[in-house]
């Protein structure tokens, strides 16, 4: 009988199939390390930052209202149109005391999401470092967060540019972008457009997951394993990407559904998303079989020989006569002994 014939039906998968052993590896990396737990984590802090980015986008469209009156009415006019009476006022005024207010608004919404953008990015390394089996952070405080500023200014810059590529992609960005040009709507360039825009997309988000699993991390990993694993994590990101604007076309319908369900949506389009980037880089982490010869063992710690010295002080005085008391028993039955006996049978001298 051959080796793999003595396994069981998983263990011979996983010798005949190196990619599902790979497989199997990565899901035990991606649970031993906890990366369900810190993609939840990650979705809070994703979902935390939103706000502050929420109030420096009031901030930003305050200063470009502020410098276009003949726009503020236009809107003005739009919100009495839309709701009439004094729900239409209280929008109004809600509008002006926002531009009002932009400086405010936007130095604490900077503020803000300099400080939990910083925690999003510090625990972002964090988790990868986990899936890679690296040591805990040893460096300084500045120069870990000036490190983390740079990779979440950056990260920042790749999504937003990643998502308008995606939503470029839809029907009726691209049904606009064939107008402008003077293209006929129902030109073969319509799908065109849409094919290019996604690879596009696929290719932005590969060289994000790929810079994400190999350079985030606090130590520098393997570039070629990361590459693959940017490859696969970015396949599943579009494809999900897909799927979302699907999920948000047919949830906003409803009234219930577009008040809901857009903010679920975000909750679990985020949580799959860094689900997706962990076990990505457990499999980049779990490339190769793990060789026992390779493990790290911390070496034993130092003997310590410490001589243990017992003083005796001797027998005490109730030892000193029991051992006198059984000596004297003991010489006395020996004597006994050695006394010889008469014809008689008793003891004593022969006359």
């Amino acid at each position: 009988m051959t080796e793999a014939a003595k396994l069981g039906f998983l263990e011979r998968w996983r010798f005949q199939y190196p990619w599902f052993d790979h497989v199997l590896r990565a899901a035990t990396r991606f649970r031993e390390q906890k990366g369900t737990f810190f993609a939840a984590g990650l979705t809070y802090y994703t979902i935390f930052s939103l706000f502050p980015l929420l109030m420096v986008g009031f901030a930003v469209a305050g200063y470009s209202l502020s410098r276009h009156p003949q726009l503020i009415k236009t809107i003005e006019h739009n919100i009495r149109s839309a709701v009439s009476g004094s729900l239409g006022q209280q929008l109004i005024d809600l509008m002006n005391s926002a531009i009002d207010a932009r400086t405010s608004v936007g130095v604490i919404g900077l503020a803000t999401a300099a400080w939990a953008g910083l925690g999003w990015m510090y625990h972002l390394r964090e988790a990868l470092s986990e899936m890679w089996l690296q040591p805990a952070n040893s460096g300084g405080f500045v120069r870990t967060k000036l490190s983390d500023l740079l990779a979440m200014l950056g990260t920042f810059l790749v999504i937003t540019f990643t998502v308008a590529l995606s939503a470029l992609g839809q029907t009726k960005p691209m049904r606009a972008v064939l107008r402008l040009l003077r293209i006929p709507e129902f030109s073969i360039f319509d799908e065109i457009f849409r094919g290019v825009s996604i690879l596009v997309s696929v290719l932005v988000a590969w060289l994000l997951f790929t810079w994400m699993i190999a350079r985030l991390p606090r130590e520098p990993a393997g570039f070629v394993t990361s590459l693959r694993a940017g490859f696969m994590a970015a396949i599943g990101f579009e494809l999900f990407k897909q799927l979302g604007s699907i999920y948000l076309q047919a949830v906003v319908r409803s009234p219930a559904g577009a008040t809901f369900g857009p903010v679920l949506g975000l909750m679990v389009f985020t949580f799959v998303t860094w689900s997706l980037l962990m076990f990505a880089t457990a499999w980049a982490a779990t490339a190769e079989p793990e060789d026992p010869r390779d493990r790290h063992v911390d070496p034993p710690a130092p003997a310590i020989i410490s001589p243990r010295i017992e003083v005796s002080q001797g027998p005490n005085a109730r030892q000193t006569v029991t051992a006198a008391t059984l000596g004297a028993l003991g010489a006395l039955a020996f004597s006994r002994l050695l006394r010889p006996r008469d014809r008689d049978g008793r003891g004593g001298r022969g006359s």
